[in-house]
């Protein structure tokens, strides 16, 4: 399962739930289909009919088959939205998921090695890769000029970085 949303609470007193979308671009997340939900983070996951999503705000609101109130909404208040992997488009020549970037070993581009990618993050100008070793951390631009390679097959990054950087 992927995680590609989040219930944030309910919306109205029919039932409807507010979404907020784990996808970019977010309007992705209303294209992908089953959706499953966890409401206790644990990975028990139940797949639920979706019957409508609508844009809202920054997120989305959408109408899930068997809930029809507010209180029926309340209870998926912080449930994760995911699906199955397969449901999602194999990626274009060198772009890839962050799920499949976080735990890469990162080396530069002459062999020092600068630890593993913990998780990435959207700066606004760029992807950054949050490299940690040990107690120290780096965040390392991920554009082609930096990212020199990556071998998912290998589990490697490498980057031309100053490793005292």
């Amino acid at each position: 399962m992927v995680v590609v949303g989040r219930i944030e609470g309910p919306y109205g007193v029919r039932g409807w739930l507010r979404v907020r979308s784990y996808t970019d671009p977010p309007e992705n997340l209303t294209d992908y289909r089953p959706w499953h939900l966890d409401r206790n983070g644990d990975g028990s996951w139940r797949e639920v009919r979706v019957e409508q999503v609508r844009p809202h705000g920054e997120g989305f609101r959408c109408s899930i088959d068997g809930v029809a109130d507010r209180d029926a909404a309340a209870a998926w208040r912080g449930a994760l939205v995911a699906v199955q992997e397969s449901v999602l488009p194999a990626p274009e020549a060198d772009e890839y998921y962050w799920r499949d970037l976080i735990g890469l070993a990162v080396t530069t581009v002459a062999g020092t090695d600068l630890g593993r990618v913990e998780t990435l993050m959207a700066t606004g100008a760029n992807d950054a890769v949050v490299v940690r070793d040990g107690d120290r951390e780096r965040l390392i631009p991920f554009i082609a000029q930096v990212a020199r390679e990556v071998d998912l097959e290998r589990g490697v990054i490498v980057v031309d970085w100053d490793p005292d950087f």
